[in-house]
């Protein structure tokens, strides 16, 4: 097995490495985000209260799966205009709440550990996956500066993260992510496809009945 043939190697494997390369420019961070975790999902709660979640449409008018909302300077957001970042919260009319200074703090570290020194993200959009809730496979590009990684924390329940190639066509690889583990990729990995299968049903205790996603990015 190739270090990128990831599919279901970890599932039950108590000695998984701590970190591993998903690609050139990518790696899994495993269990980056447990010793801040509670302070993580504090930071989602303060951030939910100011910008509620919410199931924003497509373009094409379907409602997504996993609802969402956002903080920092900007957020992503879906509607029957496009994909877009934007500086108010289109639900409140608000600016979207202040980034809390944990969230920043692990992207920063959680980065520079994938080699992406000096990140500084200003966005952050936080998904909540329910039981059967799904991220099909999409491409990052949104964004003004393609140079900056991504950086994804997964909390609570675990998924399987879809991860491709440069093109929707490629067979994408499914990695299983638990509480605690982060994703980081850019460079030559910045613009492959990933996505989430569908979350199964399951109880944890730090989030209950859904897994939280936060995916830290430089927008512009």
């Amino acid at each position: 097995m190739t270090k990128h043939a990831v599919d279901d190697l970890f599932a039950d494997d108590p000695h998984a490495p701590d970190a591993f390369a998903l690609g050139a420019q990518a790696l899994l961070l495993r269990g980056f985000a447990l010793a801040q975790a509670d302070e993580l999902l504090r930071g989602v709660a303060h951030v939910v209260q100011e910008a509620p979640w919410r199931h924003m449409q497509t373009p094409g008018g379907q409602s997504m799966s996993v609802a969402m909302t956002g903080c920092g300077p900007l957020s992503w957001v879906s509607d029957r205009r496009g994909y877009r970042y934007a500086g108010l919260d289109p639900l409140t009319g608000r600016p979207w709440p202040a980034m809390p200074a944990a969230f920043a703090r692990l992207a920063r570290q959680a980065a520079e550990r994938a080699g992406f020194v000096g990140f500084a993200p200003d966005a952050c959009l936080i998904n909540r996956y329910a039981p059967g809730a799904r991220m099909s496979l999409h491409q990052d590009r949104d964004e003004c500066d393609l140079t900056a990684p991504i950086v994804s924390v997964s909390l609570g329940l675990p998924a399987v993260f879809l991860w491709g190639g440069t093109t929707r066509t490629e067979r994408a690889q499914r990695v299983p992510l638990a509480h605690g583990d982060v994703v980081v990729w850019g460079g030559v990995d910045r613009l492959r496809y990933h996505g989430v299968l569908p979350v199964a049903p399951g109880q944890h205790p730090a989030t209950g009945d859904c897994r939280i996603n936060l995916t830290l990015r430089r927008a512009r």
